[in-house]
């Protein structure tokens, strides 16, 4: 580029509005769809906004996702690279380590075996609504449905005692805060870690028809290659999707008029849970890419050895891609978002966080018609410091 880059900024959090991206990421965008950035420690590495940004390097063999490669973007970030470097936590590797992972696992996750899986996800969504029925208003959408299903699902999958969701969840919340320290975070990673690594020693002993049994049957991955990748799995098999409910529904709470569409208009499942994850984009961070070599996107030249911090949330809502993206309207075919990322890292388990999603929301609404939040909108506890966004909880009643 010729004209004079800008002073580098740093990566903002805070959002003045609670269902919208940090406002500087947008005017930034609007001045061009990179620009410098420092990170943590120092250094001096990039910001990307735009749609056809973030996207080409998503896609780039020549940016890499390997955690030593990766300089943190805020300080709180140092200790989840940090943790990363668990064997088969495949997400902070590059092909082909990666692939291997990969592999093994995409037959767990085919779009044939998800729908497979719809008759039991919509039993427990009905389980959920019955015991929050029970429960009775106000009750936390939070605790009692929106992170119940996907735990559920995402344990029966892996083969995880549900009995136990207390216990990696809390974990997983530890992980997942920017507020942890390193201490801390390493303890929680420890814990899953040495949980999941005992139920691999028994299902060794005693195998079942689950996805852990499965890669034991494979031959081809250690004890803490398999605990690795089924932490990695069991955190955001029940985060992102919980997260998604949640939020959601705060967000269709917001949209009467969305809200009662949706209700009324079963067709309008597909289009409502793109839109919904278009327009919320929960991946709060990154992801981050590191370039192996110098390379051009968009007319900057990213050098080797540099890291380029990929906002989801701005590319989701750039005017170039989506058009009146600020709106939110789910009769929009929102196809084509970013929020699984792409590439060869786009999310394993996406076909499942949907499915749920397309369930859960209309099940909702129609089985409670008058819900609305039984709190100020302004007590409504945002997961700002959190790597995935939400809400912490979310009253309701009915």
């Amino acid at each position: 580029m010729t004209n004079a880059m800008p002073e580098p900024v740093t990566l903002p959090l805070s959002r003045e509005e609670p269902f919208d991206p940090p406002g500087d990421l947008g005017r930034w965008r609007e001045e061009g769809p990179i620009r410098p950035m420092l990170y943590a420690d120092d250094h001096v590495g990039w910001l990307a906004t735009g749609y056809s940004a973030v996207r080409a390097v998503l896609a780039d063999p020549r940016f890499s996702a390997e955690t030593p490669r990766l300089h943190p973007p805020i300080s709180q970030r140092a200790r989840v690279q940090t943790l990363a470097k668990l064997p088969g936590f495949f997400i902070r590797e590059d092909p082909p380590e990666h692939t291997r992972f990969r592999r093994l696992l995409t037959g767990q996750f085919t779009v044939r075996r998800m729908r497979q899986l719809e008759p039991r996800i919509e039993k427990i969504t009905a389980d959920r609504l019955d015991a929050m029925e029970q429960v009775g208003a106000p009750a936390d959408l939070v605790r009692e449905f929106a992170l119940p299903i996907p735990s559920l699902v995402i344990c029966e999958l892996l083969g995880v005692p549900y009995d136990d969701h207390d216990r990696f969840q809390r974990d997983s919340t530890t992980l997942l805060s920017l507020e942890s320290s390193i201490e801390q975070a390493k303890g929680a990673m420890d814990n899953l870690v040495d949980y999941i690594r005992g139920l691999v020693t028994l299902k060794r002993a005693e195998p079942g028809d689950d996805l852990i049994g499965g890669l034991i049957a494979t031959g081809e991955l250690t004890d803490i290659e398999i605990a690795g990748a089924s932490v990695l799995m069991l955190i955001a098999g029940h985060e992102t999707t919980a997260n998604m409910l949640a939020l959601g529904t705060y967000t269709l709470l917001k949209n009467p008029a969305q809200l009662a569409a949706l209700r009324d208009d079963p067709s309008l499942a597909d289009s409502a849970v793109e839109e919904l994850l278009r327009y919320l984009t929960i991946v709060h961070i990154g992801p981050i890419r590191t370039a192996l070599e110098d390379a051009e996107i968009e007319g900057y030249t990213i050098k080797a050895g540099e890291s380029v911090t990929l906002s989801l949330g701005a590319a989701n809502r750039d005017p170039g891609r989506f058009e009146s993206p600020d709106t939110l309207d789910i009769t929009r075919q929102a196809t084509g978002h970013l929020s699984f990322g792409h590439g060869v890292h786009q999310c394993l388990g996406q076909q499942l966080a949907r499915i749920e999603m397309r369930i859960g929301y209309p099940a909702l609404l129609r089985r409670f018609p008058g819900l609305r939040l039984a709190t100020p909108e302004e007590e409504v506890a945002m997961r700002s410091n959190m790597a995935i966004y939400g809400v912490h909880r979310l009253p309701v009643a009915w």
